[in-house]
Formats: C-alpha cells, sequence, structure tokens
C-alpha cells in the first residue's frame, strides 16, 4: 500500500496552524494540518468557564475576518474564541484533519523529507511546521509532595470555584491566569492567598485606547527601541469583568492576601520569599513607564485624547504589603486547595531531529529551525512579543510560507 505523501505537514490545529494553513494555500503549497483532538481545542478544554481573550475583539484575530457579534471593544468569551478558529478553518478551508495525534517525526531514510507516524498511519512530508503553540505541557515546581493534605491542581484544570475544595485557596502565580481566578475565587466568597513573583504590569488602557492599541503605537510589539528589562515573566493583564487593569493593591482591597514567591514546603508549613514589596514596586514601575510613553507620544502628535489623572493614583498599601507573610500553616489558614497557575513547558519529544539545543530547546531563527525542513509557529518571542498571540502568529506563518516557497525553488532547480 502506498504511504501518503504531502509537501508540508502542519501539526496543531489552533490559532498557529490555521495560520498556517492560510498563508500555504495562498501560494499553492500543497499540505496536511493534523490536530489530535478538536480545531482550537486548547480554548476549550484547558481554560476555565469564565476565561475571555486578553484582547478586544478588534485586534485579537486574523486580517481577513472580524467577529459578528462581539463589539470591537468586548473581549470574546473563550467558547467564542474556540468557534471563530472553527469558522476561519471553513472560510478557507483549511485541509485539517481532527482526532489524528502526531507521535513521531523523524527524517525519511533514502530521499528528502521526513517520515511522520500518526494515529492513523505514515505519512511521507517534505516538511514539517511544529504549531503545537506554547501551552503544550502544564508545568508547576514540586515544591508541596502529593501526599499532603491539600488539593493541588494546574490552573489549565480549573473551571469554577465550585469545583474546588471547601476552604481557602492559595493561588500560586501572578500572571493573566492567575490573578484572574484569584479574582473570581475572591467574589465567589473563598479566602483567597495569592503568590505574586516577578511580572509585567501594563495598563488595561489609558487615555481612550486599549493596550494593545499603544503596543502598535509605541513599538511596543517589536521592541525596537526598548527591550524589556525581563523576558519570561509573567504578563499581568487581562479582559476578565469588561476589561481592568491588573492592580495587586486592588485586589488586596477586595480581600485577596498577597504573599511572595512560593519557597518551600516543610511539615505543613509553605514558606515565601521576602520579595513582595519588589515585585510590586518592579510591576508599578513598568506601568508608569507605559503612561509616560503614551503621554510623550500624545504630545508629540498632538492627538486629542483626553487626560486621565485617575490612572495616575494608587491604593494605599495594604497590610500584606506593609508587613508580609513569610510562611502559612496550611491548616491553621484552612487552605484546601492550591492552584498552581505558573504556566507550560514544551514538549517535542516526538520531533527526532536535529533542531534543538543542548538544553532541549527549538533551535530557530524566526521560525526557521536549524534543521532545514523543520519549522516552528506559536512560540512566545518567535520574531517579537506578538508571536504567542492570535496577532502576530498569523504575520509569523506569512514569513514562514516565504520561506517554503523558496525552499521549494531550490527544490525544483535543474540545470538550465
Amino acid at each position: 500500500m502506498p504511504v501518503e505523501a504531502t509537501d508540508t505537514l502542519v501539526v496543531g490545529g489552533g490559532q498557529s496552524g490555521i495560520a498556517m494553513s492560510e498563508h500555504l494555500s495562498a501560494s499553492n503549497i500543497p499540505h496536511i494540518v493534523l490536530e489530535r483532538k478538536r480545531i482550537a481545542e486548547n480554548w476549550t478544554s484547558m481554560r476555565w468557564d469564565s476565561l475571555v481573550a486578553n484582547g478586544p475583539a478588534w485586534h485579537d484575530r486574523f486580517p481577513n475576518l472580524a467577529f459578528d457579534d462581539v463589539h470591537p471593544d468586548a473581549f470574546p468569551a473563550k467558547d467564542r474564541v474556540a468557534r471563530y478558529f472553527s469558522d476561519y478553518a471553513a472560510m478557507i478551508k483549511a485541509p485539517i484533519r481532527t482526532g489524528v495525534e502526531v507521535t513521531k517525526v523523524k527524517p525519511s531514510q533514502g530521499r528528502h523529507g521526513y517520515a511522520v507516524t500518526t494515529s492513523e498511519g505514515v505519512i511521507e512530508a517534505r516538511r514539517v511546521v511544529a504549531a503545537t503553540g506554547p501551552f503544550q505541557v502544564p508545568a508547576f515546581p514540586r515544591i508541596v509532595p502529593a501526599d499532603a493534605v491539600v488539593d493541588q491542581l494546574h490552573s489549565s484544570a480549573y473551571r469554577n470555584p465550585g469545583q474546588l475544595a471547601d476552604g481557602a485557596v492559595l493561588v500560586v502565580g501572578c500572571g493573566a491566569s492567575g490573578s484572574q481566578i484569584a479574582e473570581e475565587l475572591c467574589k465567589a466568597g473563598r479566602r483567597v492567598y495569592l503568590s505574586v513573583g516577578e511580572h509585567y504590569r501594563p495598563p488595561r488602557a489609558y487615555r481612550q485606547r486599549d493596550y494593545c492599541w499603544w503596543l502598535g503605537a509605541l513599538g511596543l510589539w517589536d521592541e525596537v527601541k526598548s527591550k524589556r528589562k525581563k523576558r519570561h515573566v509573567a504578563f499581568a493583564v487581562s479582559g476578565y469583568d469588561g476589561g481592568r487593569t491588573v492592580d495587586f493593591r486592588r485586589l488586596a482591597h477586595q480581600g485577596i492576601t498577597l504573599v511572595g514567591v512560593t519557597r518551600s514546603y516543610e511539615k505543613g508549613l509553605l514558606h515565601f520569599e521576602n520579595d513582595l514589596a519588589k515585585h510590586i514596586a518592579e510591576g508599578d514601575e513598568a506601568y508608569f513607564d507605559v503612561l509616560r510613553e503614551a503621554d510623550a507620544y500624545i504630545e508629540r502628535r498632538g492627538l486629542d485624547l483626553p487626560a486621565e489623572p485617575e490612572a495616575w493614583r494608587r491604593f494605599d498599601d495594604p497590610d500584606c504589603l506593609r508587613q508580609p507573610i513569610l510562611s502559612l500553616d496550611l491548616s491553621a489558614s484552612g487552605i484546601g486547595t492550591i492552584l498552581w497557575a505558573t504556566g507550560f513547558k514544551y514538549d517535542f519529544s516526538w520531533l527526532e531531529v536535529d533542531a534543538f539545543d543542548e538544553h532541549g530547546m527549538p533551535l530557530h531563527k524566526r521560525g526557521i529551525s536549524a534543521e532545514n525542513g523543520i519549522y516552528f509557529l506559536g512560540l512566545p518571542d518567535l520574531t517579537n512579543r506578538a508571536s504567542a498571540f492570535i496577532y502576530g502568529c498569523w504575520q509569523d506563518a506569512k514569513h514562514i510560507a516565504d520561506h517554503i516557497v523558496i525552499q521549494r525553488n531550490y527544490d525544483a532547480y535543474t540545470r538550465g
């Protein structure tokens, strides 16, 4: 029986895989997209019930399709985002096969390309694009042993407050997920502790413009003029509750107790670093830097955008910031659940190719890997800080498709 063959095989049917398919089709490149579950599965099965997109509908989309039932300045709910990608895939007639898992990719023997082993057989592909995105395997530190008398779960398994065991909740991680979940739990009447580490805390909006707009206007998506002082830290921005700036002092005044970085566990005691004030101050600095840059931009261009003095006001320091808690007795504090909002790690174990550095990280430039014919798409900072976002992965996919066109020209060359 002949083995199925294609020019380019795309692994992953989320936003990156769909973007890649659109650009491959536009360049008339034969391809197949394989998705092990459903289209945009992570938006459905690895997100909590109340999640909305972190950017407004006018921005968090692909260029060729707008949300037809969401106000441009509103934040689409997770199910609506999942449906958006299903609709988009249908619109571009993407050759997506769902329910097909890729288990191994290795170089073909005796010919150019790769043998791709899937749950439905082997496919020969000249090129492979890993479009599995940044949310692959839940990651959290093994600080608290599994046999401790407290439930533990990762944010990807959280759905709603009613799912959790009775008692208080410690949320570890202060990015978009941790801050939103902590606020939702507090509003549901739970006693909440929030472990705050390094983070980047911009304004949700300022002077009638959303932060996504300021990222573009100030050149912060591309970071040509200025670089973030710290990379790969929690990005504390949210569309929760209509979209508000993540303000940890505000959360504390609402009843959430802030603590520093979760450090260690010993005999029922959880210990925290004495670094809460430092991280809050660094987050404030990033926030006010954006306001100053925005004010300068408005003045330089003479824009008619009203001043927003209230954006410069700070809540008073809560008690937990002035007198930080350095340890908690889980039992005495009534903590029944530790929720780890600590992000994800990559799993490229299925890619048996020479495209990784000594630490197992993808070795690439703008998604073009160290091994000819292997590409990565949708990873953070693939090209710039937009690369893992809906807006950015579409642009990165075009660059990769253009590179594949060039490589196909080399493949087709014969002496004149």
